[in-house]
Protein backbone atom coordinates (compact mmCIF):
# COMPACT_ATOMS: atom_id res chain seq x y z
CA UNK A 1 0.00 0.00 0.00
CA UNK A 2 1.28 3.20 -0.64
CA UNK A 3 0.46 7.10 1.50
CA UNK A 4 -2.09 9.40 -0.04
CA UNK A 5 -2.12 12.65 1.42
CA UNK A 6 -1.22 11.13 5.20
CA UNK A 7 -3.35 8.62 4.73
CA UNK A 8 -2.82 5.04 4.01
CA UNK A 9 -5.38 3.13 1.29
CA UNK A 10 -5.56 1.98 -2.58
CA UNK A 11 -6.83 4.12 -5.36
CA UNK A 12 -10.01 2.43 -7.11
CA UNK A 13 -10.90 3.99 -10.48
CA UNK A 14 -12.11 3.56 -13.54
CA UNK A 15 -11.47 6.58 -15.25
CA UNK A 16 -8.96 6.70 -18.54
CA UNK A 17 -6.53 9.02 -20.37
CA UNK A 18 -8.81 9.42 -23.57
CA UNK A 19 -6.88 8.87 -26.50
CA UNK A 20 -8.85 11.61 -28.25
CA UNK A 21 -7.40 14.04 -25.65
CA UNK A 22 -4.06 13.32 -26.03
CA UNK A 23 -3.91 13.14 -29.46
CA UNK A 24 -5.72 17.30 -28.95
CA UNK A 25 -2.58 18.04 -26.72
CA UNK A 26 0.01 16.70 -28.95
CA UNK A 27 -1.41 18.74 -31.84
CA UNK A 28 -1.73 21.50 -30.10
CA UNK A 29 2.22 21.74 -29.32
CA UNK A 30 2.90 21.10 -33.12
CA UNK A 31 0.93 23.78 -34.18
CA UNK A 32 1.89 26.29 -31.19
CA UNK A 33 6.03 25.28 -31.87
CA UNK A 34 5.64 25.50 -35.49
CA UNK A 35 3.65 28.95 -34.96
CA UNK A 36 6.83 29.76 -33.32
CA UNK A 37 9.65 28.54 -35.22
CA UNK A 38 7.52 30.78 -37.95
CA UNK A 39 7.83 33.67 -35.97
CA UNK A 40 11.46 33.12 -34.96
CA UNK A 41 12.53 32.63 -38.55
CA UNK A 42 11.16 35.80 -40.20
CA UNK A 43 12.59 37.82 -37.08
CA UNK A 44 16.22 36.29 -38.27
CA UNK A 45 15.48 37.00 -41.59
CA UNK A 46 15.09 40.97 -40.86
CA UNK A 47 11.31 41.00 -40.62
CA UNK A 48 10.93 39.39 -43.96
CA UNK A 49 8.53 36.31 -43.91
CA UNK A 50 9.20 34.01 -46.72
CA UNK A 51 5.92 32.56 -48.22
CA UNK A 52 7.14 29.39 -46.47
CA UNK A 53 6.47 30.87 -43.90
CA UNK A 54 2.99 31.62 -44.13
CA UNK A 55 2.36 28.06 -45.65
CA UNK A 56 3.46 26.95 -42.06
CA UNK A 57 1.04 29.46 -40.17
CA UNK A 58 -1.68 28.05 -42.40
CA UNK A 59 -1.12 24.63 -41.97
CA UNK A 60 -0.53 24.86 -38.33
CA UNK A 61 -3.74 26.44 -38.07
CA UNK A 62 -5.82 23.24 -39.85
CA UNK A 63 -3.46 21.42 -37.28
CA UNK A 64 -5.42 23.35 -34.35
CA UNK A 65 -8.30 23.38 -35.64
CA UNK A 66 -8.47 19.50 -35.69
CA UNK A 67 -6.94 19.47 -32.66
CA UNK A 68 -9.72 21.77 -30.99
CA UNK A 69 -12.79 19.57 -32.22
CA UNK A 70 -10.62 16.36 -30.83
CA UNK A 71 -10.10 18.24 -28.05
CA UNK A 72 -14.13 19.17 -27.64
CA UNK A 73 -14.67 15.45 -28.23
CA UNK A 74 -13.09 13.71 -25.85
CA UNK A 75 -14.44 16.45 -23.16
CA UNK A 76 -17.77 14.96 -23.73
CA UNK A 77 -16.49 11.54 -23.05
CA UNK A 78 -17.52 9.58 -19.53
CA UNK A 79 -15.42 8.81 -16.50
CA UNK A 80 -11.64 10.14 -17.94
CA UNK A 81 -8.95 12.51 -16.33
CA UNK A 82 -9.90 15.81 -18.07
CA UNK A 83 -5.89 17.05 -18.34
CA UNK A 84 -5.68 16.39 -21.47
CA UNK A 85 -8.53 17.24 -23.13
CA UNK A 86 -8.74 20.67 -21.48
CA UNK A 87 -4.55 21.11 -21.88
CA UNK A 88 -5.13 20.12 -25.96
CA UNK A 89 -8.43 22.57 -26.28
CA UNK A 90 -6.14 25.79 -24.27
CA UNK A 91 -3.09 24.91 -26.69
CA UNK A 92 -5.11 24.83 -30.16
CA UNK A 93 -7.36 28.43 -29.03
CA UNK A 94 -3.87 29.50 -28.08
CA UNK A 95 -2.28 28.31 -31.48
CA UNK A 96 -5.57 29.64 -33.63
CA UNK A 97 -5.36 33.38 -31.95
CA UNK A 98 -1.77 33.71 -32.60
CA UNK A 99 -2.09 32.27 -36.21
CA UNK A 100 -5.27 34.11 -37.21
CA UNK A 101 -3.72 37.59 -35.64
CA UNK A 102 0.02 37.22 -37.49
CA UNK A 103 -2.56 36.54 -41.03
CA UNK A 104 -4.68 39.38 -39.81
CA UNK A 105 -1.66 41.57 -39.72
CA UNK A 106 -0.08 40.11 -42.47
CA UNK A 107 -2.85 41.45 -44.75
CA UNK A 108 -3.03 44.81 -43.15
Amino acid sequence: MFRIFGREGYIFTDKKNPKRGIMSTILGLIAGVSICLAVHKAYQNSGTALMQYGAVVLLSMAYALVGLILGIRSLLEKDIFRFFPIAGVLLNVLSMAASGAILYLGVV
